[in-house]
């Protein structure tokens, strides 16, 4: 079944955030757009170039109203001695959630279970906390932040402009489409 246009489930963890443990729920995650992304485990070897990416583009999603969390199955401790270890790593000023038990990571169905780990899964969620987009990723790919941030314009500008869609490769300022009768067989 695909977790498109549900509600996330309701969760509690800790975060490491500009140098202080926090809490973090699924509340926090209501009421603005937030993207989660999940990664298999720190100290490893795409992890980081992921999240050093996402580091260099939060202050775009930050100014479109975006928080990110990142999420793996380490603790919060583990997370701020990686952030003290990294040159990469200490860059980034977004949540760090710990998920030790694994909740949050089968909540949104991206554990390895024989290895306790998180496949490489991006979720865009609204700020009714229905998840718009998902896209889980073999350990091995990275993923590309700038192309996280189209996609997540084109979930925003799909929700404030009811009728109209976003076609492929998409950009802000670009033409949409408006699915009707007419169209049918004409792209």
């Amino acid at each position: 079944m695909s977790l498109i246009n549900t509600t996330i489930k309701p969760f509690h963890a800790t975060a490491f955030h500009n140098g202080k443990f926090v809490p973090v729920s699924d509340a926090d995650l209501k009421g603005k757009w937030s993207v989660v992304v999940f990664y298999p485990a720190d100290f490893t070897f795409v992890c980081p170039t992921e999240l050093g990416d996402l580091a260099d583009h939060y202050a775009t999603f930050k100014s479109m109203g975006v928080e990110i969390y990142s999420v793996s199955t380490d603790t919060h401790f583990t997370h701020k001695a990686w952030h003290d270890a990294s040159d990469t790593i200490a860059k980034i000023t977004y949540p760090m959630i710990g998920d030790p038990t694994g909740a949050i990571t089968r909540a949104f169905d991206v554990m390895i279970e024989e290895e306790g780990l998180a496949l490489r899964g991006t979720f865009v969620i609204n700020p009714e906390g229905q998840i718009k987009l998902c896209e889980i990723h073999d350990n091995g790919i990275g993923r590309d932040a700038s192309e996280l941030l189209r996609k997540v314009q084109a979930a925003q500008y799909v929700a404030s402009h009811p009728g109209e869609v976003c076609p492929a490769k998409w950009t802000p300022g670009a033409a949409t489409l408006a699915p009707s009768l007419d169209l049918v067989g004409k792209l």
